[in-house]
């Protein structure tokens, strides 16, 4: 599956087609903060993140990375866990999203990409 770069909106089908192609039950994203896109379609966050960077210009402070469960709603629908969050530079000690505005940032983004 190629990395897809979602600035407009993605449906939840699709994100479902994304799920099935790595026979799993969510798929990983990664959503930068600053330009309000997310890529998603990857094995890896960091393929998404080098993704970002490369084509979009993302700064490494802004991208966040984050699993979507197609299949689940409100506070289930978005989990923040990926190696790629460990940013020890930017404040960010963890696997999660410590931040609590950086987490309804990102919810915001997903929310307004993530068509039902």
């Amino acid at each position: 599956m190629k990395i897809q770069v979602v600035k407009n909106q993605i449906s939840r089908q699709d994100l479902k087609e994304i799920m099935k192609e790595y026979a799993g039950d969510f798929v990983k994203a990664v959503v930068d903060v600053q330009l309000e896109i997310m890529a998603v379609g990857g094995e890896f966050h960091s393929d998404e993140e080098v993704l970002l960077m490369e084509q979009e210009k993302s700064a490494r402070e802004n991208t966040w990375g984050v699993n979507l469960w197609p299949e689940k709603s409100g506070e289930d629908f978005i989990e923040f866990d990926s190696m790629i969050n460990l940013k020890p530079f930017y404040g960010n000690r963890t696997r999660n999203v410590d931040n609590v505005q950086i987490q309804e940032k990102i919810k915001q983004i997903v929310n307004k990409l993530v068509k039902e």
